[in-house]
This record gives structure tokens, sequence and C-alpha cells, in this order.
């Protein structure tokens, strides 16, 4: 991991490519405060500025947070076809540590992919955001997806100029993971729950509780349990991304700051 977000002492990039790894160091508590304090407000402004680029060019912009292997990837190939017949244009920022696996899996479905690699960085901050945003035409764009680097932590901490949050929780989890990394779970504007399918075989995982640890957390947020093997499942959150979308067209809209 990275000490960005406090979570580790051993790497510092933004990302891998922007910045050379510094060595370690065994900071005061002070100096611990005043670094995480000056990276959340830099971090805030450029997220800011994301937001404000987005609003101007009428853009759904969507962070997709979750742990490693909720199927993130697979939900995006299934459903931004079915965006894509009503149509709403879909571009996708990819963030992994290595490869760009999950871009080229995207770039299938005909949606313009941008894979951030971020080294050893456990999640992606509004800087790696902004500096792909000129190699996407912004103009031609209804949503689009940012989809981050599996963590259920540090993620959640980074601002990226997004319009809406959107966790995702497989069946394959615990079902008390809201629970567990609430900070996560308590920003979110929509809980997916995800790869229904294998209910029936996992019978431990129970999404009505799922969604009761999400709401003694205070959020009154949608939660939906879908399954990308089954597209039909997908018709809500279809529906959910229609109307957030038209809602850009309204005044009173709220971009909210996370």
């Amino acid at each position: 991991m990275c000490n960005e977000c406090g979570c580790g002492m051993s790497y510092a990039p933004t990302s891998r490519t922007a910045r050379a790894a510094t060595p370690a160091a065994t900071p005061s508590h002070e100096t611990v405060v005043a670094v995480r304090e000056s990276l959340f407000g830099a971090n805030e402004a450029v997220a800011a500025q994301n937001r404000a680029t987005f609003r101007t060019h009428g853009v759904l912009a969507l962070n997709l947070m979750s742990s490693p292997g909720t199927g993130k990837t697979y939900l995006l190939e299934t459903l931004i076809p079915l965006l894509a017949r009503i149509p709403l244009r879909c571009a996708v920022v990819v963030g992994d540590l290595e490869t760009d696996n999950d871009a080229q899996r995207i770039a299938r479905t005909g949606a313009h992919a941008i894979q951030i690699t971020t080294g050893q960085a456990c999640h992606l901050d509004a800087t790696m955001v902004a500096d792909v945003l000129p190699q996407l035409d912004l103009a031609a764009l209804d949503i689009l997806f940012i989809e981050n680097v599996g963590n259920l932590v540090c993620p959640a901490s980074f601002d990226l100029g997004e319009a809406r949050r959107i966790a995702l929780l497989s069946v394959c989890e615990g079902d008390d993971k809201p629970a567990k990394y609430p900070t996560l779970f308590h920003k979110a504007d929509l809980m997916l729950i995800t790869k229904a399918d294998l209910l029936p075989y996992l019978p431990q995982f129970e999404p009505a509780r799922s969604e009761a640890c999400l709401r003694a957390l205070a959020n009154h947020s949608p939660c939906l349990t879908i399954s990308s093997m089954q597209p039909e499942t997908l018709a809500p959150l279809v529906d959910w991304l229609v109307r957030e979308h038209a809602a850009l067209k309204q005044p009173a809209h709220a971009w909210k700051a996370v």
C-alpha cells in the first residue's frame, strides 16, 4: 500500500509514472498530521476542478469502489452495451496496480477505456484522473465510469470529482461488509450486491442483512441485487443511471463534494 492515505510508510507516489518512490521515514506525529492535511487539501482542490469540468460537459462521473473480485469490470462489459441502446455514451477510467487487462476488456464493448496503473498505490486520486481527462472527448460523453483500485479502505478517502459513488459487494463476501467498512459504504450513493446468480449456492449470504448494515450507517441510498450473468437484473441499475444523468439537466442537481 502507500503512505499517501496513511495506510503505510514505505511508498509515496501519486502514480507510478508521475513520481519516484521516496525513502521511508519515521516522522513525528505532528508531521504525519500536517502531511495528511496537505495531501487531502491538494486532492480536494483538484477534485473540485474535475467536478467543474464534468459539470460543464454534462458528464455523469461515477466512482465504482469495492474489494477485488466483486465483478466491476464484468458489470461494465455487460452494462455499457445496454446503455448504448438508450443511447447513453460511456467511457471508463480503470485503476489497477499493474496491467491494462481490464481496459482491454472494456474497450471491446466499443467504449473508450483508459488504464491507470498505480504501481503500489492502493487507490486513485483526483490528480490521476485529471491527468487522463485530456485523452477523453468529454463533449461526446454522457457517463464516465471510474473503476477504482480494488480496496475497501483507502479509495473512500479520496474525492475524484465524481457526482456519485457506487459501492459493490459480491455475495462471495460477508454480508456484514458495510458494517466492517463503514467509511466506504456510508458515503455510497448506491450499493450493488453483485453475483446474485450464486446466491443459491451461498445460503449464508443474506442480501437483506447487507442492506440492514447499510441502513444502520444512516445511509438511505438505493440497494440493488444484481447479476451480470443475468442482464435482466440490471434493469433497475439502468433506470437509476438514466435518472441520474437526466438530473444533470436540472439546476437543483446536487454536484456534491465527497
